[in-house]
């Protein structure tokens, strides 16, 4: 009798132990230290690459940027973190140089496939040649120019875009992808502003709502499926000092206010650097141009699916530490071997850089040759240049039609207009009709500006390039943009305009100028 209570006693002991063990390996998971409990995550983050292909520039000392490397580099975060998803904030097309807008963009789309991206969202410039050629090179279908193309490989997502013809979202809000035995619910937005930068004729093709309103809806829905792992990819500016410091920007603004299921934001649209956390929320953003990726590291605890730890590095895209990608090389050559010679032949010749960079009082070199091009090929008294449109500097030596199609990306042409000067001093106090100022590079009439004074009333002044006083009810010839005509970037006060007559694409304006000019 006392050996089977002894058998019994050591074997409820055993049992005992065996229960203290679990219940500290669990205690253990539970505070993230047991391994086996908490899955790591890598996201690979892009914004603003607008078809640059083949642009090399130089950052914090480094050559940075081309696709050749941008694809290299990502490969190589890859093969360093097994569970990896790529991602872009919008902005992939729309004001690309020639080697990608001359073939509709199709060759950024098919390196995005080549780099495996797993979901996107539209930035503005997506809507720039309107919905029908998005959702060609998003769905596959046939252009003139280029034939049948097969469209992206992955999902492109937007929870604010609302098609005004079905009056349903065009593209799905959110997506839901899972990786190492995770799901993380993925929701897009565009800013609001976007219509701001669009024709009118692409413009009154979509409704974007509000961003925050968008997110939280989406957030709501997943959190109803069960997704705790919540990432917005917003086109929505962002910025912040490298060490995190100085947050500010609309994304900053808004991330108090989104709900706070939200771990992770990626940003875009101001080509920015971003890695901050506001609210509790990681916001990045990694420049432009594919200067850099923004890499993610997350940890998830497999039991709660939510995600317990979450930290940024922004990857510059170096040239000395990574070999070119070979099948990237193989794309460009290719459409290189398609552009041909016609585009880098010399059409003229300049002295000087034109750059464009504006100063103070809104004046840059090549805004300056562009407004008196302008206005020397159609003929007018003044001439108004949107700098938004300029996306290149010209720089000493040969031009070519390469370079200004790169200057020039956006396929707008010219208009000869007439304004009276009561209508052209509107025009000038819009240049604060936005959050920020935006000056126009203005030729053929000067003015004073007194940025303290309200609103509407900063514009005084207005005189010919020969001194003569600008009459209220006087009407001028005005040389702009079709994009500044339609009212764009806020300055609706272009549409009350009486058009003369539509001139040449700009730039074949400005070759024309330069060519008589040499």
């Amino acid at each position: 009798m006392n050996h089977t209570v002894k058998i019994a006693s050591i074997f409820f002991l055993i049992l005992f132990v065996l229960f203290l063990s679990s219940v500290y390996a669990g205690s253990s998971g539970q505070a993230g230290t047991g391994e086996n409990q908490l899955a790591e995550i890598h996201l690979l983050g892009m914004n603003d690459f607008h078809g640059q292909l083949t642009t090399h520039s130089t950052l914090s000392g480094k050559k940075v940027g081309g696709a050749e490397y941008l694809a290299a580099h990502i490969n190589r975060l890859r093969q360093e973190h097994e569970n990896t998803m790529l991602v872009h904030a919008g902005d992939m097309v729309g004001g690309s140089p020639p080697i990608s807008s001359l073939f509709q963009d199709e060759p950024t789309v098919h390196f995005l496939n080549q780099l495996q991206v797993d979901v996107g969202t539209p930035g503005n410039h997506e809507f720039d040649q309107g919905v029908d050629e998005l959702s060609r090179l998003v769905h596959g279908g046939s252009h003139f120019k280029t034939g049948f193309f097969k469209g992206t490989h992955f999902n492109y997502i937007s929870a604010n875009v609302i098609n005004k013809v079905t009056g349903e979202p065009l593209f799905s809000p959110y997506t839901i992808k899972e990786i190492d035995g995770m799901k993380i619910g993925f929701v897009g937005v565009v800013t609001t502003e976007t219509n701001q930068f669009l024709l009118p004729e692409n413009r009154n093709q979509i409704e974007i709502i509000d961003e925050i309103t968008a997110i939280n809806q989406s957030v709501k829905q997943l959190q109803e499926q069960g997704i705790k792992s919540i990432v917005v990819l917003a086109h929505v500016s962002a910025k912040s000092g490298s060490n995190g410091k100085n947050p500010s920007e609309d994304l900053i603004d808004m991330a108090p206010k989104i709900d706070d299921e939200v771990d992770l934001i990626f940003g875009g649209h101001s080509h920015q650097l971003a890695n901050t956390v506001v609210d509790n929320k990681l916001i990045v953003q990694s420049y432009s141009y594919g200067k850099a990726l923004s890499d993610v590291q997350l940890t998830v605890d497999r039991r709660t699916s939510d995600i317990v730890q979450k930290e940024a590095a922004i990857v510059l895209t170096d040239h000395l530490t990574v070999k070119p990608d070979a099948d990237a090389l193989t794309l460009i050559k290719k459409y290189k071997d398609k552009l041909g010679d016609e585009y880098r032949k010399s059409i003229g010749t300049t002295q000087q850089n034109f750059s464009r960079k504006k100063d103070a009082n809104g004046d840059s070199p090549l805004a300056e040759l562009i407004a008196e091009a302008m206005r020397s090929e159609l003929d007018t008294e003044i001439a108004f240049v949107h700098h938004g449109g300029i996306r290149e500097s010209l720089e000493k030596g040969d031009i070519t039609k390469q370079q200004l199609y790169a200057a020039l990306p956006f396929k707008h042409h010219g208009v000869k207009m007439s304004l009276t000067g009561k209508e052209m001093k509107s025009v000038l106090e819009q240049q604060w009709a936005l959050k920020k100022e935006n000056l126009l590079q203005v030729k053929g009439v000067t003015f004073s500006i007194d940025r303290n004074a309200p609103k509407g009333e900063r514009i005084s002044n207005l005189r010919t390039e020969e001194g003569k006083q600008i009459q209220e009810n006087e009407s001028y010839t005005i040389a702009a943009s079709n994009y500044l005509a339609s009212g764009g970037d806020g300055f609706s006060e272009f549409k009350n305009a009486e058009i003369i007559k539509k001139g040449p694409d700009m730039t074949e304006l400005l070759a024309a100028y330069i060519q008589t000019d040499n």
